[in-house]
């Protein structure tokens, strides 16, 4: 995979005392996820509408391990939440959009907007 649209990238740490990071929403960023250590489940909806999103919509759901090479696709258009399976997990968030323009993309939702169960 050629990395040829990627604009920046950063590490996301979540604490064990909130070991999940949710829910946030891009409607033109496309965000890839590998895991650098531990374990992490990466949840994620496509947004049905930006202003008022149903909260019946499918959530799917990946896990990615530091032992193993998987990178996640997200596209533009879905919301993700990341939660840390084990303390000290890491992850690299890749993301296709400059950091100055993020600010006309993120949108943040309520936590408990779409479960993350299973």
């Amino acid at each position: 995979m050629k990395f040829n649209a990627i604009e920046r990238f950063y590490i996301i740490s979540n604490s064990a005392e909130n070991p999940l990071r949710a829910r946030q929403g891009h409607k033109i960023d496309n965000k890839y996820f590998y895991c650098i250590q531990g374990t992490i489940k990466v949840h994620y909806v496509k947004i049905d509408n930006w202003e008022s999103p149903s909260k019946d919509l499918k959530v799917e759901r990946v896990v990615l391990t530091a032992t193993e090479s998987n990178i996640l696709h997200i596209p533009e258009g879905y919301a993700n939440a990341i939660e840390s399976l084990e303390i000290g997990s890491k992850l690299i968030s890749f993301s296709t959009l400059p950091l100055d323009r993020t600010s006309e993309d993120d949108v943040r939702f309520e936590s408990g907007m779409w479960s993350v169960g299973s």
